[in-house]
């Protein structure tokens, strides 16, 4: 199975909601989870901060093959760089687009916290 998580919120319980759901796909101990992607746009850019309180979950999650996509666009309205974020996050053009690729072209389920 794979699985795309859409961090949206600036909600800090639910961005550690988010990590902790993809935490816990990685140690499912049924083996059925293949890949875990977080797609990361609006005010869930903070939690994927190099400088955000979550940035060390971030990286274990990235060593742990965890694929990060934040939005192109969205850095863009909130006048960031990638190098603000946390070193290993890939960016997308645009993050809804991304979901929906994944979704119908790969086959991800859909998980939103």
């Amino acid at each position: 199975m794979k699985t795309v998580v859409h961090l949206l919120s600036g909600d800090e319980d639910e961005q550690e909601t988010a990590l902790a759901i993809a935490r816990n796909l990685l140690e499912d101990e049924t083996d059925r989870v293949d890949e875990v992607a977080i797609v990361v746009q609006a005010d869930g850019m903070n939690a994927v901060r190099a400088d955000a309180d979550t940035a060390d979950q971030v990286r274990e999650l990235l060593d742990d093959d965890v694929a990060f996509r934040a939005c192109s666009n969205t850095l863009e309205m909130l006048d960031l760089d990638e190098s603000d974020l946390v070193e290993g996050i890939e960016t997308v053009p645009e993050g809804a687009v991304e979901v929906t690729r994944l979704q119908s072209e790969e086959g991800y389920a859909y998980l939103r916290p």
